[in-house]
């Protein structure tokens, strides 16, 4: 019985990962994907028209997910297109930690009204199923919650030290990494966030 747990993933939390899927001559493509965990064995992801992860996840109603905190894998499949010869035979990406095979139940059109984005973006929430996990190393999939606070809790560090025009950048930033952690992060992160609000709260500024 396939648990995405044994990864670390929980139902309703959101992980950054690499998707990788195949054209229709079956070149593979590399993407950055965020991935909320709906279940046990089931994924949802909402991807943006125009994509070819979208393309070929239209086609083939199937894709990968790769896990891995390797910055370099990010980047080259965020900038580019990783090179053929960073996947396996069967689509994964070579020497990763942990992927598991998706098969699609479901396509829907969606574009959230609260979404950052608003040009005239369409998306597709895509539904799936996991139907392989394979795990190469002990790992946990790789939430963005937990860095938010660290960053958050830096700037805090140098609040005091800096003049009220770098005191207003770190308060947005810390407004955008609350917002992004209220939909995203643990209930830890959740609660550091809320607490770091309290302490900016009693110099004297609304967060």
């Amino acid at each position: 019985m396939i648990k995405l747990s044994e990864i670390g993933m929980e139902k309703g939390k959101q992980y950054e990962t690499i998707v990788s899927t195949a054209d229709l001559n079956n070149l593979n493509n590399a993407a950055p994907i965020g991935i909320i965990c709906s279940g046990d064995d089931r994924v949802i992801c909402r991807i943006f028209k125009g994509s070819k992860t979208l393309d070929n996840i239209l086609l083939h109603k199937k894709f990968i997910v790769n896990i891995t905190h390797d910055p370099e894998l990010f980047l080259l499949s965020t900038i580019g297109n990783l090179p053929e010869d960073y996947f396996n035979e069967n689509g994964s990406v070579k020497n990763i930690d942990a992927y598991f095979k998706c098969e699609v139940i479901s396509f829907t059109e969606a574009v959230k009204q609260s979404d950052p984005i608003r040009s005239s973006s369409e998306a597709i929430v895509i539904k799936s199923q996991v139907t392989e996990l394979i795990i190469n190393n002990n790992v946990k999939a790789f939430n963005r919650g937990f860095g938010y606070v660290v960053e958050s809790l830096a700037n805090f560090t140098r609040f005091d030290l800096v003049d009220e025009n770098q005191k207003q950048v770190y308060l947005d930033n810390f407004r955008e990494a609350k917002r992004v952690v209220n939909k995203i992060g643990y209930k830890e992160d959740i609660q550091a966030m809320n607490e770091i609000k309290k302490e900016l709260i009693e110099k004297g500024y609304e967060p």
